[in-house]
Formats: structure tokens, sequence, C-alpha cells
């Protein structure tokens, strides 16, 4: 479609300067050699970079080598033998199995070519078949065509490569340091990405960076906020920096779709899906885990989209993602995944399995690791028609030792939640009545750092209530749940402590009959924003937890995203392109208070940039709280100079405005001076402008428009 515009746009450039397009030769028109002409290619960046290997056309073809060597007269049955084992694996082109014969001996020369449909089946036949034991004699090996090219470059001898002198790049971390301590956020809104600012004391955003067609599909910042990713075609590429934002490392994976940093940001995992010849076979999916800083492959994974559809909470054609799950902590130590009956440990010393081998769990459904230890909570629901009960277990890694489990009975359904600090786990459990023909909910909160990992359960006053929300405290030991029926369902909010006895939980408040289906906590903990998107129309309602009181309702019509800054110190809703109206993004302080808005057509996303955790330790931090105003002193003053300066525009501002609207009335003024001697004519020679001297009267003019004359015929005895 693109090619079609531009093509329409010569043409009506060259009707504009008169020329035939049907005698010239188009394709016969170059650039002069290393002149672009001020054009520059979207690919100039690729281009430019050092030593990148560009697809030779010959992906698709494998090349089998430590075949028999036969005669001509068994060649048939050694192609049909060879033929079957790998028309199994994909469609092998017509004509596309060629074995080469001695001319001298007319015999085979032990290897064969076949080339198949696309690359991703040369690739699964290479990882399928090199190695295959045909006979004791013939064990296949089997490369890619193109790798020839890349063996026959290799120099015949060793020369040590070229020391290049160390640059010292930018600081990566330098946006932390920012003297108004404002926090980054990146937006994607049309062709645009930018990097801004949220200079909440001047009430807008300040710009950083911009750049038109930066990504294909999406950007995601890395977890600590060192690194903003984006997503093409070829693969995926990492950013860095406070304002400079130059690429720091590109990633080869053609036809990316999705990407996940693990917690540490140390490694990337990419993904693709692939749809093969054969339309009744399953997607091919290839997952590459790549070293960030490097860009090395450290471990790639390869197979059908149904041998990655298991656990998960969503992803594209089939197949869950995010596929690994990371151990929690920065370490970056483990990385999971779930198979049918075994969920599989990897470690990322060696990116092989923990004790070499997965860990047998039969029917396991879901996993998740604890945020910050090496601790996995796994659920296996019901087998052998509820003889044998659901459970839910905790197992330590690496040594695969069963800290805790839990026998659940008529389950239905069970959905587990971290505590950000690992201290609790929260399991909400469906469960049947006797009749079986409904179920209600429960809680099982596990407390992790206690001796034992004691078990408490937890239900509702009214067990019947659906759970449409959950969500922890960050840092901290309280809870809120919505439950209830739409469109006003109530929301509870429980605490794991008591003053009496910190081994209970609690329940410090009911709201009942609340607008929200969506809870989002504070970073920083204590404040709540309780959300009602989608059917509920954008209503917000900004709850202080310690106080236990509402500090501001307001709305954001239509909002579909919620996102706290990652200090607590802001709150942004936004209007995606889901809608096509409205789309843009508010600001809000913690208290609800709305500081400013930025509308922009065909937005698409917004994300806070993340910050590392702080260097500060806990004493630390209470001595700053202790002592906050001798600290806060400096900022208030700061922002009282913000508040004067706003002012002064504020009143710079007016004071335009009034400049502007004299100027207007003298103008007229001025007109209406010269036009007095023509108003003095129509007037009669009368002077004066002052209505009430002159005496209105209403006179009634007539005045004939036009006058017709038609003759009308009377018939006899017609009255």
């Amino acid at each position: 479609m693109a090619d079609v515009m531009v093509m329409r746009e010569i043409e009506d450039k060259a009707s504009l300067l008169g020329v035939d397009l049907s005698t010239l030769d188009l394709d016969a028109i170059r650039l002069p050699p290393g002149d672009d002409c001020g054009i520059v290619s979207d690919d100039e960046d690729i281009y430019q970079e050092d030593n990148l290997e560009f697809d030779s056309g010959f992906a698709n073809i494998i090349v089998v080598d430590n075949l028999p060597v036969v005669p001509r007269e068994k060649f048939e049955k050694l192609e049909g033998v060879v033929r079957k084992i790998y028309s199994q694996i994909g469609v092998i082109k017509e004509d596309g199995l060629w074995m080469p014969i001695d001319p001298e001996t007319e015999k085979t020369l032990g290897y064969c070519f076949i080339e198949y449909n696309t690359p991703q089946e040369a690739e699964l036949a290479k990882e399928k078949t090199h190695g295959y034991k045909l006979d004791r004699a013939h064990i296949f090996s089997v490369s890619m065509f193109d790798d020839f090219d890349r063996f026959m470059k290799v120099p015949d001898e060793w020369a040590p490569p070229e020391t290049k002198p160390y640059a010292a790049g930018e600081n990566l971390q330098h946006w932390l340091t920012d003297a108004k301590a404002r926090d980054q956020l990146v937006i994607r809104a049309g062709s645009d990405t930018e990097v801004l600012w949220n200079d909440a004391r001047h009430l807008k955003p300040d710009p950083v960076y911009k750049r038109t067609f930066w990504t294909e599909s999406f950007v995601q910042w890395s977890p600590l906020g060192t690194y903003l990713a984006t997503v093409h075609r070829q693969g995926a590429a990492v950013w860095g920096g406070a304002t400079t934002f130059n690429r720091l490392m590109r990633y080869a994976h053609p036809q990316v779709k999705l990407i996940d940093f693990s917690p540490g940001e140390k490694y990337l995992v990419t993904y693709s899906s692939h749809e093969p010849s054969n339309p009744r076979d399953a997607n091919r999916v290839v997952i590459n885990i790549f070293d960030v800083r490097t860009g090395k492959v450290m471990r790639d994974f390869k197979g059908s989209a149904d041998d990655f559809a298991i656990g998960g909470a969503g992803g594209v054609t089939g197949a869950s993602w995010p596929v690994f799950k990371w151990s929690g902590g920065r370490e970056d130590k483990y990385f999971a995944r779930m198979g049918k009956n075994i969920l599989s440990v990897y470690e990322t010393e060696t990116f092989s399995l923990v004790d070499k081998k997965s860990l047998k769990v039969e029917n396991i459904m879901d996993f998740s690791w604890s945020p910050t230890d090496p601790i996995i909570a796994l659920f296996v629901p019901e087998m052998g028609g509820g003889n044998q009960p659901a459970r839910v277990s905790l197992i330590q890694i690496p040594s695969k030792e069963e800290l805790r489990q839990k026998n659940l009975f008529s389950v239905s359904g069970c959905k587990m939640y971290w505590q950000s600090n690992g201290d609790y786990l929260a399991v909400n459990v469906d469960r049947y009545t006797k009749t079986k023909k409904s179920t209600y909910t429960g809680f099982e909160l596990f407390r992790i750092k206690e001796r034992d990992i004691p078990i408490e359960v937890l239900e509702l006053e009214n067990k019947n209530d659906k759970i449409i929300a959950f969500a922890w405290e960050p840092k901290g030991h309280r809870f809120a749940v919505i439950h209830g029926d739409n469109p006003k369902p109530d929301v509870s909010i429980y605490s794991m402590r008591t003053a009496q006895n910190t081994g209970r939980v609690s329940k410090l408040t009911t709201l009942k009959g609340k607008q929200a289906n969506a809870l989002f906590w504070s970073p920083a903990g204590r404040f709540i924003v309780l959300a009602g998107l989608k059917g509920f129309n954008g209503q917000l309602e900004f709850y202080n937890v310690d106080e236990l009181e509402t500090m501001a309702t307001a709305e954001h019509f239509m909002a579909t995203d919620i996102e706290w800054d990652p200090t607590g110190r802001y709150v942004a809703t936004a209007v995606t392109s889901v809608h096509e109206m409205e789309n843009g993004f508010n600001i809000w302080s913690f208290n609800g208070k709305h500081l400013y808005r930025i509308l922009k057509d065909h937005f698409f996303q917004f994300l806070w940039r993340p910050r590392p955790p702080s260097f500060l330790t806990p004493e630390k931090e209470e001595e700053i709280a202790k002592n906050l105003k001798k600290y806060s002193k400096k900022y208030e003053a700061e922002d009282q100079d913000v508040s004067l300066l706003l002012s002064e525009q504020e009143r710079e501002k007016r004071r335009m405005l009034k400049e502007d609207w004299d100027k207007w009335v003298n103008e007229w003024k001025r007109m209406h001076e010269e036009e007095k001697l023509y108003r003095q004519k129509l007037r009669d020679g009368e002077a004066s402008d002052e209505e009430e001297e002159y005496e209105a009267k209403d006179i009634e003019v007539e005045e004939v428009i036009n006058v017709t004359e038609e003759v009308l015929h009377f018939e006899y005895g017609q009255e």
C-alpha cells in the first residue's frame, strides 16, 4: 500500500512538470556512487553495524553428511529412506533432495542436500536429526547450507583480534541524579516515541528525547530502568542514557513478537512464532535467551506452539507468555518453565537443568517464584475423581526440598499472589459446594518467613461473593480485595498483623458499594487507588489506608490504564487507542489532585521508568523520616519559588491578554471616531451618539414588490 502511495506521488509530480513517465526507465535510475542526495535509507543504521551477516537466500537448505556410499542400483532405495526420515519434519520442495554421484565410480559421495519450504523447517530438521543413528557405521552430521560460506571464510592461520581502544560510555544511571528528583516516562503516539520528565511542579512534561519509527510494535523498560528495549522485524535492541539514548546492543531474532527481561537485567528473552508450510501442523516457536551486555545467545529453545502452551498468563498463537519465569532477586540465578507433568528449572551458570533433570510433578497446573528467594510455589489440581486432593507446595531450589504442602479439597480453581518482599503468599481457592452446582471462595495465607511456615484460612463474610481483584500492599502487611457483584461490589482491606497477636489476620474495614474493579497500591504502600476501568468509565477513588479515609474521588472517562510512578508521588491514568476519542494521559498527585492533562491522537503506550532499589539502609531511611522537617525546608523553599514563578507567569499572561484587549478596544474607538461625520450625515445633522437623546418611532413603509394579472374564466351558471 505504501509503494502504491509513493508511485501516485511520483505520477502527480510528473504530471505537474509535464514529464511522460512511459518514456523513462525508473529501474535504471541510480544515485551517484557514495552520494545519497540527502535521502537517508531506513536501514542506514543496520548497514553501519560491524560485521553483520545477512541472509544469503539458502537458509532453507540443509546438508546431511555421513550417508552410506552406494552404487547406482541402490540409489533409489537410499533416497527413499532419506526422504522418509526428513519429510516427517517438514515439506520438502519438488526436486528438493539432491544426492551427488561420483562420475568415475558412479557411487554416491556420502552426503545430500535437502531443500525445505521454510528456513524454520530446515532449522528443525537440523536440530532433530543431527546425530541421528542410521546404523552402527552411519551417524548423520547435519549442517545448514549457509554455514559452509562462513566456514570457507575462516583464515588458514590464526590472527589475534584487533584491540580497540577503550571509549568511556555514558553513565546509564545518570538520570537518577536529576536535581529536581523527577521521574522519566515513555509514551508512544502515532509513529512517535517520546521520553519525558514528569515536571509536576511546572504542571507539564519536560521533553528529553523523541524519535519517529523508533520501534515497530512496542517499547519496554528493563526492570531496574537501565535500558529501554525496542522491537523490530530483525530483532530487538536496547538503548540507554539520560538524554541521548544511544543504542547499546542489538539482538538478532527475525520476526520477534515478545520480549522479557530477567529481574536483574542480565538476560533478555525473545520469542517468535512462525507459521508452518502444512496448515495442520502447529506454529513453530523459537525462544532465545541473550546476555544483555554482550548480545550473545546463552540458550535457545525451539519447538511447536503446543510445547510452550502450558501455564503462563497469556501470549500469542496459543503459546503462553512468559514461557520462562525468573527466580526472585537481582542475581538472575534460576529460571523455570512448565511442561506436561514436569517442572524444568535451569541455572544460569551453565544454562542447563538443575541436577540435569526436570522435577516430575503429575498434572502441574501453575507455578510462581518468590520475589526475593529461590522458592517455587506450585499448584496441582485434584486427580482421580477427587480421590487425590489438590495441593499447593513450596519447593526450595536448588535442593528441590518441599518446605510446606497444603492439601485442598473440592477445588474448582486456584490463583497465587506473592507479597513483594516474599513474606506472605496468598492462595485464592474456589471450591465446589456439596451439591457441586455452585462455588464459594476462601484464602489460604502462608507466612513464609515464620517458623514451619504457618497457614491461616480466611473466608469472606459472604462466602458466595465473587473475587474481582486482589492486591498486596508493596513491602507491607496489608492486602485489599474487591468482592461481590457488579456494578457496585465491596472493597475489604485486611492486615496480617493485629495489635494483640501478630500471627492472626484481621479485617481493617469494608467499603460498601464501590464502582471499582481494579486495585492499584502505591509502591511506597499506605495509599491505594480504587479504579473502575472499562465498563465503569474511569471512576477513581484515592484512599488512605493508614487513616482509613477517602482523600479524593475523580473520574478519567474511558481510562484504560493506571500506573503509579516508582516513588509513589504521582499517578498516571491513560486512555489508549482502544478508544477512538480522548486519547492521552492525566497526571494526579498521590492524594487525588489533578495536575495536568496531555492529549495525543493514536495513543498506544505510557510507561514510567522504573527505579533501582535505594542504597539507603533501613536505619538511614528511618532517620530521614524522623528529621523530615529539616530536609523538607529546602524543597518547600524550591516549591515556593516555583509557585511564585508560576504566579508571575500567570500574571504576565493576564497582562498580555489585557493589553491585547485594550489594543482591540482602542482600535474600535479610533474607527468609531473616524466614522463620526458619516454617522452625523445619516442622522440629518444630529451630532450626538447617545441613544437616550433620540425618540424611537416605528414607521411602516409599504412597497409593491410585484404585480401579476390573470384572467379567470367562469362557466354559465357558476357563481
